[in-house]
């Protein structure tokens, strides 16, 4: 699976324990992401992920930032991108399976590493269940 990785400076550790598991996984990740602590502006590590997944560069996309809230705001800004902002893996499931959410926004300073690694983990691995939920996500893109 092809994967893009964002973050900005609150995420930093973060993003470097998910890329580990991902590649140890045997995922394909492009980081976009700062690989700094420095104070660095979200959207500039945001947009490249939600153009990856935008333009189907990669299966899936994953951001972090301190609240979650502006990595997400910013890719819903992208044709196509479903993110979601997520705190817990139960929410994670519930984006997978009825939002087909292609992108995961992380809050660093709202999560632990582990329960950041079980929201990618069940991200990846929940799939979107259809049905009554498709017509509802095809609503979701502006035409």
């Amino acid at each position: 699976m092809k994967i893009s990785l964002g973050n900005d400076h609150a995420g930093t550790d973060y993003k470097f324990e998910i890329l580990e598991y991902l590649k140890s996984q045997g995922h394909e990740v492009t980081n976009h992401g700062t690989d700094k602590d420095d104070s660095v502006d979200y959207p500039d590590f945001v947009h490249p992920v939600a153009k990856d997944v935008e333009n189907k560069k990669a299966d899936f996309g994953i951001i972090i930032c301190g609240s979650g809230n502006g990595a997400n705001m910013t890719a819903n800004k992208h044709q196509g991108v479903r993110s979601a902002l997520c705190w817990n893996k139960e929410i994670v499931s519930l984006a997978r399976e009825h939002n087909n959410a292609n992108v995961l926004s992380i809050p660093a300073r709202f999560t632990s590493k582990p329960q950041a690694l079980e929201m990618v983990k069940t991200f990846l691995n929940t799939p979107f269940e259809g049905g009554r939920h498709e017509r509802r996500v095809e609503k979701i893109a502006c035409s």
